[in-house]
């Protein structure tokens, strides 16, 4: 009888056969593993025109050829030879929860080795190695990280679009019969084409990412029986990877999961690493870009950072305009130097002045980009990512630096170093804000794939040299969030857009596959910098109030009432933040008529968030009905807080004051079962409701 290899996390299963000749055959994928059974050794048949013996199509990463008619996963040559590549001789690894299967294809002369791990989180990764056995070259066109099994019969993928200032739109289609792809071509992860996905059928859902920054696709190709295989990996340009006699490609790494819960738990306990290895509290912040762009002044920056600390902001994070000449987004990129007309005692007067005020002190780079204006360009033009002959193109004015030449990526290093080596910086808010063109090196050849990985090798360089900074991942916002960048960095910036209404929908998408302590999210002034829209403090604030907390507007204009007030915002966080950003705590619930509902929830504290975004259609509002993994709790509850003291509502009962009062009791059951009846919300604002159990109560059911 066959060997069957077993990947199982726990929460999801990979059982696969180990052909003679051939890709390994996905028996299943699913929540439970298959044991040995004769039914896996009946051959199938197709038609009559079909091959004479039947090829298993629902393979791990499919080479074309040799009877396989769908998408191929894995696709080369040398010099137009060994274009079809046939795998066999398979070995078994196992350590611990890893396991390799290893394959020689000795007619293409390639080695293949395949990486899969069953992860404590519950998730299952992929990802191969391929190798050149040839005494010639070979030009590897494509090869995939993972292939993971969807049922067959109606199927519905969600993906996640949007653009700079809205990231993370959820978009849910149904399958036809065709390939469905997506490719991201921007050399980094984008705001339009995360690779991320849910799949969903009535049998199963799923989701799948990639943890890579740079080009990437992702393709759902239906098989000879209906069923699906989803293929993540890297997107290469023409020619980009050639692999010389003996060396190998490296794929990234592609994750499956059975739901949000098991990923957010990957990010906790496997991907993010903290300096002193574990995360800490997670300080609100002040970001000092929206409140003065580049205009820096001492006096002014030393007043913001004690207005912030009366407030109780924590991080001070001194963002883009303090190096070069920059007064404004054309010029200096690259010019890593203090500019002292702004500066003329350095930096230090102002971070020992915020860090004198036990706050920690943060600071922007844009290491990748260089400005044609700019010294470094002046001095080293050839640095930047061109195509010779081609004109060069600027986006935001600012071109590539090419980091895989050692120079440049030393250069970079040793700027980064000296402020953080001669400063008591803590924090690293790192920018990328602009998509990669004709990104090729001197001798004219791609490097989009070469130049995401020395990114992470700069980034890897200075977490080495500093490990007790933490950085931020910002490209134009949600630019470059993914489980590769999240490796290396601990908090993202989700979006340039701060606006409260925009951000319902942008921090639910992302909140899928990223925990909420990850996610950068602001209280910034009004009006809105980006869109214009009025809010008021307290719609501003609750929608930023579960993430990772921050403050984007300059405090010294704020009113003696909005201090006041942003106070109480700031000390409830702090009050609710081991709440919010604990394992398992936080749920979020499918919007309705408008309404947003989320929060987290433990055995002793339920805190829920009501956001109305636009104007209900309803007379009123459905009860709110808590989701299982609140109700889980059971017991007796009532409503203990209420924020803001004064919430928008268009119209409250005598029954509903009770009920916020707190002076109704009710089953946490009955509020599963039926609902709270909440008044409803004006458009555009938001309440918190903090719950409570009644002591002596019945509790956990």
């Amino acid at each position: 009888m066959s060997e069957i290899v077993i990947i199982d996390s726990g929460q999801l299963a990979l059982s696969l056969r180990l052909p003679a000749l051939g890709m390994p055959e996905i028996l299943s994928f699913g929540a439970e593993p298959v044991d040995a059974d004769p039914l896996f050794e009946i051959e199938r048949s197709s038609r009559v025109n079909g091959m004479d013996v039947a090829v298993p199509s629902n393979v791990l990463l499919p080479t074309g050829g040799m009877g396989f008619f769908g998408w191929p996963a894995i696709a080369g040559h040398r010099g137009g030879r060994d274009f079809v590549a046939q795998f066999g001789g398979w070995t078994v690894i196992r350590d611990g929860n890893q396991t390799v299967l290893k394959a020689v294809d000795s007619v293409a002369r390639l080695g293949i080795a395949i990486t899969l791990t069953a992860h404590n989180s519950g998730l299952i990764s992929m990802a191969p190695e391929l190798r050149n056995l040839g005494d010639a070259d070979y030009q590897l066109d494509r090869c995939m990280a993972a292939t993971f099994l969807a049922p067959a019969g109606d199927l519905q993928v969600m993906s996640f679009t949007g653009i700079w200032g809205r990231e993370f739109q959820t978009r849910r289609e149904l399958l036809g019969n065709g390939a469905w792809i997506q490719e991201n071509r921007r050399g980094r992860t984008s705001h339009d084409r995360f690779p991320m996905l849910f799949i969903e059928s009535e049998a199963q859902i799923f989701g799948v990412t990639l943890g890579f920054s740079g080009n990437h696709q992702m393709v759902i190709d239906r098989t000879d029986d209906g069923r699906r295989l989803v293929h993540l990996g890297e997107l290469f340009e023409p020619g980009e990877i050639i692999l010389g006699p003996g060396e190998s490609y490296e794929s990234p790494i592609a994750y499956a999961g059975a739901d949000t819960e098991d990923f957010h738990a990957f990010v906790r306990e496997e991907l993010t690493t903290w300096p002193g290895g574990k995360m800490s509290p997670r300080p609100v912040t002040l970001n000092t870009w929206e409140g003065n762009y580049f205009d820096h002044r001492m006096d002014s920056l030393k007043a913001q950072a004690t207005a912030a600390a009366e407030l109780g902001i924590e991080r001070f994070v001194l963002d883009d305009g303090w190096f070069g000449k920059r007064d404004n987004d054309t010029t200096s990129l690259g010019d890593w130097d203090i500019d002292a007309r702004k500066y003329p005692d350095g930096l230090k007067p102002l971070v020992d002045h915020v860090t004198g005020l036990g706050m920690q002190f943060g600071i922007w780079f844009e290491p990748e980009m260089v400005n044609p204006v700019s010294e470094l360009y002046k001095a080293h033009p050839d640095w930047a990512l061109t195509i010779e002959g081609r004109p060069v193109l600027e986006s935001r004015t600012q071109l590539v630096l090419d980091l895989t030449r050692p120079e440049v990526s030393d250069y970079l290093f040793g700027k980064i170093d000296a402020v953080l080596s001669n400063h008591a910086v803590s924090y690293i808010k790192w920018d990328m804000n602009r998509d990669l063109t004709h990104a090729a090196g001197r001798d004219g050849k791609a490097k989009t794939a070469a130049q995401t990985r020395a990114v992470y090798a700069l980034m890897d360089r200075i977490r080495a040299a500093h490990p007790n900074v933490e950085i931020e991942s910002c490209a134009s916002g949600g630019g470059r969030i993914d489980y590769g960048a999240l490796k290396r960095t601990h908090r993202v910036w989700t979006s340039d857009c701060t606006d409260a209404l925009e951000r319902l929908e942008i921090q639910r998408g992302a909140s899928v596959f990223v925990p909420p302590e990850i996610l950068g999210s602001h209280i910034s002034a009004s009006p809105n910098h980006q869109t214009g829209r009025r809010h008021t403090l307290a719609f501003r604030a609750l929608v930023a109030i579960a993430y990772h907390l921050g403050v984007e507007l300059n405090p010294l204009e704020l009113t003696d009432e909005e201090r006041d007030e942003l106070k109480v915002y700031i000390e409830t966080y702090k009050r609710l933040r081991d709440l919010f950003h604990a394992p398992g705590a936080s749920f979020r619930m499918e919007p309705l008529d408008g309404r947003y509902v989320w929060g987290a929830a433990s055995a002793e504290k339920i805190v829920v968030i009501v956001a109305q975004g636009p104007q209900m259609v309803g007379e009123q509002p459905a009860p709110l009905r808590l989701p299982d993994e609140v109700t889980q709790f059971g017991g007796q509850w009532r409503i203990k807080t209420v924020l803001p003291a004064e919430p928008q509502f268009i119209r409250i009962s005598e029954g509903q004051k009770a009920l916020l009062s707190g002076a109704v009791t009710f089953a946490l059951s009955s509020a599963g079962l039926a609902g709270l009846p909440l008044p409803m919300l004006t458009p555009e604002s938001a309440l918190l409701l903090e719950l409570e159990p009644i002591k002596g109560g019945k509790t956990h059911g």
